[in-house]
């Protein structure tokens, strides 16, 4: 009972008496309001309401958090406020007001104070958790930051569109999270002083290692064996022809005799290589560990010795350094509308005529959307009336689709346009497998990085008219 007396003389009074202040009374009204905010908000996402706008969730997962426990620390500090005020005045009582619990009223006070004490921990804690989740998903990280709305549109419409971005991002454990959100914090004081880099670097510098990354969904040694792949590619001419290169990749990988081959196989070793460009293109040095622990160093001609730049050890993300956010050329676009039917082939001179649209110049996203679609009809209205007559809805639906392929790719609020992310799989639009297989990559034995096209890939059919392959494997009929 002591202890008891202690506290109320000691703590529970003086805490009243100078608690009674402007404040500290503003602080509880900010934290009940808000809480009480907080608190239908996520009944009515138990209940199943909607949540469409993504700026609601930087209201309720991170303001109105941040609002309530910025209401708490009002408390505190208007106390700490009155009774500096108070000291210097010389007002302090030598005894506080008695606190009877044999008042009723006042024992009620005391457990209203309780249950708001116990309903603001289980509020800040839901906030917490509520808040950190939300910062790490998808809506986050894209749709509510501006910045980032070129990422975000190729995220969504990549295969791996339903893997988060923090799965990539951002790794496991404490160390990993504070990183992450000391760098988000800095991205947010760039955007708020105009100062974030346009269009945002690739690639990144200090993205996970594809080991803990790719690796946790795609097995590494897995044999894939041989793909084939059918690419359709459209002439500039009226009719838009249409020829097909068919080729059958060899994937590889590791077989079941713990043979590598294919192009998979051949880089599962230990590779690694030098690069003196930031986004990975030129690679002069390269050096690979063989299969009896030696190893081999291959030289470009145009450096000696070990040059200066970033070295890293070979892994997916140095040909698949697109892989949740791929932005195309513009020729690759239309062709793989026009192969699917987004853009029917039928109507005249519509590649040549919807190229010269996607790769114009436009101030904004807005004025493509209105200028695509004003100039493809005006196209058709001048030199083919027929269209707008007997094909309108295609004439519409191929607008439309041009007007989809510039939004997702380009970008001009960010400076990013066609080209301005290098895809580094293949080498028909970038460097991407020549930036080794160049032939100029050559060791000291003489040997050399091979260019031989086979071992990668054997061409059945280039830029044919429905290819006899196809016809032959039922794909296509005569």
């Amino acid at each position: 009972m002591a202890l008891m007396q202690r506290f109320r003389e000691n703590w529970v009074r003086p805490a009243l008496f100078f608690g009674n202040n402007p404040i500290s009374l503003a602080g509880g009204a900010i934290t009940s309001a808000s809480g009480v905010t907080l608190v239908i908000y996520w009944l009515a996402e138990i209940f199943g309401t909607p949540r469409h706008n993504p700026y609601l969730g930087l209201i309720f997962f991170l303001f109105l958090p941040a609002l309530f426990v910025i209401g708490l620390l009002l408390i505190p500090i208007g106390v700490y406020v009155r009774r500096k005020k108070l000291l210097k005045a010389g007002l302090i009582p030598s005894a506080f007001p008695k606190i009877d619990f044999n008042d009723h009223v006042f024992r009620h006070g005391v457990d209203i104070v309780l249950v708001a004490t116990v309903a603001n921990l289980l509020v800040v804690s839901m906030a917490s958790y509520r808040g950190a989740t939300y910062m790490d998903s998808p809506s986050f990280c894209g749709a509510s930051c501006h910045v980032m709305n070129p990422e975000y549109t190729a995220y969504k419409i990549s295969p791996h569109s339903h893997v988060e971005c923090v799965e990539c991002h951002i790794g496991s454990g404490a160390a990993s999270y504070f990183e992450a959100k000391v760098n988000g914090t800095k991205q947010v004081l760039e955007v708020a002083f105009d100062s974030y880099p346009r269009p945002i670097p690739s690639p990144v510098t200090n993205l996970r290692p594809a080991r803990v990354i790719c690796e946790g969904c795609h097995t590494p040694t897995r044999f894939d064996g041989d793909k084939l792949l059918v690419k359709s590619s459209f002439a500039d001419d009226e009719q838009n022809t249409e020829t097909q290169t068919v080729l059958v990749l060899h994937l590889g990988g590791e077989d079941s005799l713990s043979h590598r081959i294919g192009i998979h196989g051949v880089h599962l070793g230990h590779i690694e290589y030098i690069t003196t460009d930031t986004s990975r293109t030129t690679i002069p040095w390269v050096q690979r560990r063989n299969a009896d622990g030696t190893e081999t160093v291959f030289e470009s001609s145009s450096v000696k010795g070990v040059p200066q730049g970033e070295r890293r050890v070979m892994d997916c993300i140095d040909c698949h350094n697109r892989a949740a956010h791929t932005f195309v050329t513009a020729e690759e676009a239309i062709n793989r509308a026009m192969a699917d039917g987004a853009i029917s082939p039928k109507l005249p001179w519509v590649h040549k005529e919807g190229l010269q649209l996607l790769k114009a110049s436009y101030a904004s996203q807005a004025e493509a959307r209105t200028q695509i679609p004003q100039q493809l009809a005006a196209f058709y209205r001048g030199s083919h009336p027929e269209v707008m007559s007997s094909e309108a809805d295609l004439e519409q639906k191929a607008a439309g689709e041009l007007v989809t392929l510039y939004c997702q790719n380009v970008f001009p609020s960010m400076k990013v346009t066609w080209g301005t992310h290098p895809n580094h799989i293949g080498h028909m639009s970038y460097p991407g497998c020549f930036r080794c297989h160049d032939g100029d990559h050559s060791a000291k034995d003489g040997s050399a990085i091979t260019q031989d096209c086979s071992v990668c890939h054997n061409l059945l059919a280039v830029d044919e008219s429905k290819p006899k392959v196809l016809v032959d494997l039922g794909i296509q009929t005569q």
